[in-house]
């Protein structure tokens, strides 16, 4: 395990798994693995600072675009890049461009920051994944490479026992509940060197599927608040993260939240 560095600023890039989402915070907002593992450091360090500037719904080139020179620049302890789902989730997908984008972005990030870390998403058991496992294990390979070529880590969430389960996903089965989201700051707290807290990659303990007829209501609930919205977006040009802007756009002290 690596030695934990001094870490005294954080900054998170990505789309809406950083950003936080289905994990609801305390003041209505999304909290996230990323916010939580800001307020452990933060609790360890007088003047931590930190920024988030992840948005839902971010293409890889949205993200190199508008998010890796702004990131660069803060010359952070701690760089956090998570991207590349959501193009490799697109039917069009073009994965050499999504690799060559994710490799600019690691170029400019890993010599400007402190400590550069890479992840392997997590993926839920179900259909999805499965039509898309050959991409995702392209991208994951192709991020394992560029991590060993210039000294970044990696979190593999990917291979995890526990995120597979749909019992850490939320309603609309894209995004990790607040359990998830604590899980994975465990992960990218204890791959920084700090002992562990717990294993975050623990099963959940075993329970009885429900009943058939609670499986398909919830799976017409899904089509209709979830997958329907989606198709729509899709079908229009738009994102779920259209003129939103990042929670924390600047790199400022942070005070640590005494929420778990």
């Amino acid at each position: 395990m690596e030695t934990a560095p001094q870490i005294s600023s954080f900054v998170a890039l990505g789309d809406s798994f950083t950003e936080g989402m289905s994990d609801h915070g305390p003041g209505g907002g999304y909290r996230g693995w990323a916010d939580r593992l800001a307020d452990r450091l933060a609790a360890r360090t007088d003047g931590f600072r930190y920024a988030n500037l992840a948005v839902r719904g971010k293409l890889i080139g949205q993200i190199a675009e508008d998010q890796v020179a702004r990131a660069a620049a803060m010359e952070a302890d701690l760089v956090t890049l998570v991207g590349g789902l959501n193009d490799v989730l697109r039917p069009s997908c073009d994965m050499e461009r999504v690799c060559g984008l994710l490799e600019q972005s690691v170029e400019r990030l890993a010599p400007a920051c402190g400590r550069l870390v890479l992840m392997r998403s997590p993926g839920r058991q179900g259909p999805v994944l499965e039509r898309y496992r050959t991409r995702m294990e392209t991208l994951f390979g192709f991020i394992d490479d560029l991590a060993e070529r210039h000294g970044a880590l990696v979190v593999d969430l990917y291979a995890a026992r526990s995120l597979s389960d749909p019992r850490l996903w939320a309603d609309d089965r894209l995004h990790l509940t607040a359990e998830g989201h604590r899980r994975v700051a465990e992960a990218v707290w204890q791959r920084l060197g700090h002992p562990a807290e717990c294993d975050w990659d623990e099963p959940l303990p075993p329970s009885e599927p429900p009943a058939w007829h609670l499986r398909r209501r919830a799976d017409l609930r899904f089509a209709r608040e979830h997958l329907a919205p989606w198709i729509g977006r899709r079908l229009t040009g738009r994102s779920s993260g259209d003129g939103l802007l990042p929670k924390r756009p600047d790199l400022t002290p942070l005070a640590c939240e005494d929420t778990p």
